[in-house]
């Protein structure tokens, strides 16, 4: 069907009203790029998902981050969009400079591969690595830390808020039931494959469709969606072929499945869900800084509903702390503010 087709369908949509959410900031972004809500029915409404790993890492992971970073011999190394995140401490950025007067350190990185070269060529110095994200950077770090071991380098310690997407839609399938159906997150996808939604889809009886990128895409994903609804159908359907295969990425799935194994994790936001954190397992236990001691957390600040932007209850411009103006990407308060993929941050950049 030509692309045309499937908007004058989308905006001539005048079927009951639809609640689709996308669990990817990269599609929140790129819905807001390419007009999307402008070339479909208001009908059909869009939210965003827990789909930014950044704006569910829990306080208790920052604090625990500001401690190595704030220990003699010790080094932070971390990717630059964890130093705004709020901790019951403050942010890492707000801690930098203690940091360094007590002689511990913060450092950006680029590559988790960084900690590596610098544990070698400083054997005395502890490198602690922030290890954050889902199923898309996890093989990284596993890969990283049995490159590690295989050296024989014991200097590097990972503090991991690593997390798996599936059980987190399991998690708002089961808690909210007004959700129709998902547009699934691509990047995730390539890795997972395509069946790791089977069971979901069967289970709630919603369409899960992956999409790619482009406004063509989300078009298309969206167009299945409320195709299958019609029809009275939930399934999986695959509309990002040139990059999600069946079974997904084997070498990074045996990668994750070598160094990791699945435990319960905090989302913040969400609360504890079971099997969606991964911790270093087996040979590799020995290089975890204490992350499966961060299960339990501290609510979010008082005023802030995040909670409620990820779940899909409200929009962000819905929060009064952003209508306000007293959470912006300069000063965030809650973490969907903080992040380049954080719903909260997106809206801000698209609404002003």
């Amino acid at each position: 069907m030509d692309i045309r087709d499937v908007i004058d369908y989308l905006k001539s949509y005048d079927g009951r009203e639809l609640k689709l959410m996308e669990v990817c900031g990269t599609h929140t972004a790129a819905i807001f790029k390419n007009g999307i809500r402008d070339l479909i029915s208001p009908k059909i409404k869009l939210i965003s998902g827990p789909g930014c790993p950044v704006c569910v890492t829990p306080t208790a992971y920052i604090d625990r981050c500001v401690e190595y970073a704030c220990t003699p011999g010790c080094e932070l190394l971390t990717f630059g969009d964890m130093m705004k995140v709020p901790g019951s401490r403050g942010s890492l950025s707000e801690n930098k400079a203690e940091a360094e007067e007590g002689g511990g350190r913060i450092t950006i990185m680029y590559s988790p591969f960084e900690a590596i070269e610098k544990a070698r060529a400083n054997p005395d110095t502890t490198y602690v690595v922030a290890a954050v994200g889902f199923e898309t950077t996890a093989p990284t770090y596993a890969l990283m830390i049995q490159q590690a071991k295989a050296l024989g380098i014991e200097n590097i310690k990972l503090v991991t808020a690593l997390k798996t997407a599936v059980p987190a839609l399991e998690w708002i399938c089961r808690n909210q039931e007004d959700i129709d159906g998902f547009i699934c997150p691509g990047h995730v996808s390539v890795i997972t494959g395509v069946h790791v939604y089977d069971e979901l889809a069967s289970e709630y009886g919603k369409p899960f469709v992956i999409s790619g990128f482009e406004a063509e895409h989300i078009l298309a994903a969206i167009y299945r969606i409320v195709k299958q609804i019609e029809a009275g159908m939930g399934r999986v359907e695959n509309m990002y072929t040139n990059a999600v295969r069946e079974n997904g990425n084997r070498k990074a799935l045996d990668a994750i499945e070598t160094a990791f194994c699945a435990g319960p994790a905090m989302w913040r936001g969400l609360g504890v869900i079971p099997e969606s954190g991964l911790y270093l397992a087996g040979d590799y236990a020995g290089y975890d800084g204490g992350s499966r001691d961060l299960v339990e957390d501290m609510e979010l600040p008082e005023g802030c509903r995040c909670g409620d932007v990820i779940t899909g209850k409200i929009n962000p411009d819905q929060c009064p702390m952003f209508a306000g103006g007293t959470c912006t990407p300069m000063k965030p308060f809650g973490p969907c503010m903080v992040s380049s993929e954080g719903s909260c941050g997106i809206w801000y950049r698209n609404k002003h």
